[in-house]
């Protein structure tokens, strides 16, 4: 497209297709390698709104370094996971590839809203995946989230893969028989201050134009822009024929997408340090584990946020943060 003018495109290329995710549940296509015992390198947590909240300053080359700043964070209400399995993979010239995985004895109820837990070809024991331990390159756990003890309002929970990581393989199969069949808090995985990456679906909008979709610039109101003044003036030239770089309308929303790096500010037990008077709006009261992230999250409230540990590690080992204030007061008229 010849411009008068020399300015970059609009609209970022950086995903495509803008398509709808397959599901409302994000999927991690990557683990980072952690060093240290054997354990979980994730969570998953329900985001419930967002406040304020003000923080000691303590990166060292900030110029606010030492003071109070008043920083946006996020609440996410973390009850235990429940870790309904082990499984095995091991690793082909095509990938990773499902050698075997067995399932806890006892199994939540709700379960069965989601999944059924039916024994299937290639579904083994724990004796089984320890006849094959030299063939296996990486294990995860399958855990479901516990709805219930949250505020969200619903039954039904998710069902997904969290990968072990640290220490070598006997190692991690040992953790992983410790916490079969048993819940796992977010106390056990994280720790205040540590930096991790979000994993999370976002907002759904719906079938926009281009102008909310690419950013295209509106053209003036005059009589040769009849036809329409929020499009794209020319479409594609002659050859190549429609380019997948000009801008089109379509789905906005709903895309998973990864933020990097978001520090962990506070965990805890007791929700009242954080609940707001009268709920989060559209989510209601946090009722049990919770996690004070800085920053905002990708996706409305009540959306299942995955946590991972940092694949972009920063260099900098951040301190225990030091929160002297959460604001509290209610959102209803935000």
């Amino acid at each position: 497209m010849g411009r008068r003018v020399h300015q970059p495109r609009r609209g970022s290329l950086a995903y495509y297709p803008r398509v709808r995710a397959r599901r409302v549940i994000p999927r991690i296509r990557s683990w980072p390698e952690v060093e240290g015992p054997a354990r979980l390198l994730g969570f998953a947590a329900y985001k419930a709104g967002m406040t304020h909240a003000v923080v000691v300053e303590d990166y060292p080359g900030s110029p606010l370094y030492g003071k109070e700043v008043v920083k946006a964070v996020t609440i996410l209400d973390a009850p235990p996971l429940y870790v309904i399995g082990i499984r095995a993979y091991e690793k082909t010239p095509l990938g990773l590839k499902t050698l075997t995985e067995c399932l806890a004895p006892e199994l939540p109820k709700d379960l069965g809203r989601t999944i059924k837990p039916t024994p299937t070809p290639g579904s083994g024991s724990l004796e089984e995946i320890e006849k094959l331990l030299d063939r296996v390159a990486e294990l995860r756990a399958l855990v479901c989230t516990q709805p219930r003890k949250a505020g969200i309002g619903k039954k039904k929970p998710e069902v997904f893969e969290i990968k072990i990581g640290g220490g070598e393989i006997k190692e991690q199969l040992e953790y992983a028989k410790s916490i079969l069949g048993k819940e796992v808090r977010v106390f056990d995985v994280l720790r205040e201050g540590q930096y991790v990456d979000v994993v999370s679906i976002t907002k759904g909008k719906g079938f926009e134009g281009v102008v909310k979709r690419f950013g295209v610039k509106i053209m003036p109101r005059w009589h040769k822009h009849r036809k329409g003044y929020r499009k794209v003036g020319a479409i594609s030239p002659q050859h190549p024929s429609m380019m997948f770089t000009v801008p089109r309308p379509g789905q906005l929303g709903f895309h998973q997408r990864t933020e990097y790096n978001k520090r962990i500010l506070k965990m805890g037990s007791n929700p009242e340090e954080v609940q707001v008077k009268g709920g989060f709006v559209g989510y209601g009261l946090v009722r049990g584990d919770y996690i004070v992230l800085e920053g905002s999250v990708p996706g409305p409230r009540g959306r299942l946020i995955r946590i991972r540990y940092p694949i972009r590690k920063p260099s900098w080992e951040p301190p225990t943060p030091k929160i002297t204030y959460i604001s509290l007061e209610s959102k209803q008229g935000a």
